[in-house]
């Protein structure tokens, strides 16, 4: 590892300040698969007197990677790589298949499961009658027990009367009542985080998130699922492979 972080050395003739060639730097060996994700990154008293640096130094391109969301500092341990939950967009899955498939261990946190008549949005969506009643739900999701996402989920009643049945997994109570979907359109953007969302997600308020509206449809083309998820951008990241 010394011998790798040699390569990391800023340049001190270049016009760019020291941290940034280092933030730079380090942020490339992360990316390229040089520290798995929980992994420890080498200490800034390592960093620097391996690359003949500054603690200071050390520390401004720390703190720039943990702003990124890529480093995650533990109080009194050190920094570790900041795991991410790659979600491919070309592929239906749920959240806690894709956990498993990455190793990952997901949880959810219910923070409400209701029914209630639909609202506008729930009518258009879901194609639903008016006054249909719905059954809502709202929960935290987890992985490895740190907060990945808040996500509020809408089911037509007909599908679901109850939805505190409903245990870790929404689509494995659809799957055990034959009601899986098979195509979903999802629509992302970039927002904020409000004073409440950073409270439940444990981030500064104003962080980026992405917001998720996701609505699934049923083999026979009924919509079954409308979702608005906010997924913290530092632990979420999507894929898109794309062909000519």
């Amino acid at each position: 590892m010394l011998a790798q972080l040699i390569d990391f050395k800023p340049d001190a003739e270049s016009s760019t300040p020291l941290y940034l060639q280092l933030a730079n730097k380090l942020a490339n060996g992360i990316h390229s698969g040089l520290w798995q994700p929980d992994e420890a990154l080498p200490s800034e008293r390592m960093l620097s007197d391996t690359l003949e640096i500054s603690r200071v130094t050390a520390r401004k391109a720390i703190d720039m990677l943990c702003e990124r969301g890529m480093l995650t500092r533990k109080h009194g341990s050190g920094t570790y790589i900041t795991p991410k939950l790659e979600q491919p967009l070309s592929r239906l899955t749920n959240f806690s298949e894709e956990l498993r498939n990455r190793g990952f261990v997901p949880g959810s946190r219910w923070l409400s499961r209701e029914t209630g008549i639909a609202s506008p949005e729930e009518i258009l969506s879901l194609g639903l009658s008016p006054n249909t009643v719905v059954s809502r739900l709202k929960r935290l999701r987890t992985a490895d027990n740190v907060v990945m996402a808040i996500e509020s989920t809408t089911i037509p009643a007909i599908y679901m009367p109850n939805p505190k049945l409903v245990s870790d997994s929404l689509y494995g109570y659809l799957e055990s009542h034959n009601l899986s979907p098979t195509r979903a359109l999802q629509h992302i953007r970039a927002v904020n985080a409000t004073a409440e969302q950073a409270r439940l997600a444990d981030i500064k308020q104003g962080a980026a998130m992405l917001f998720i509206t996701r609505v699934a449809y049923l083999p026979n083309g009924a919509a079954i699922e409308l979702s608005h998820s906010y997924c913290r951008s530092d632990y979420y990241d999507f894929v898109a492979e794309l062909f000519r």
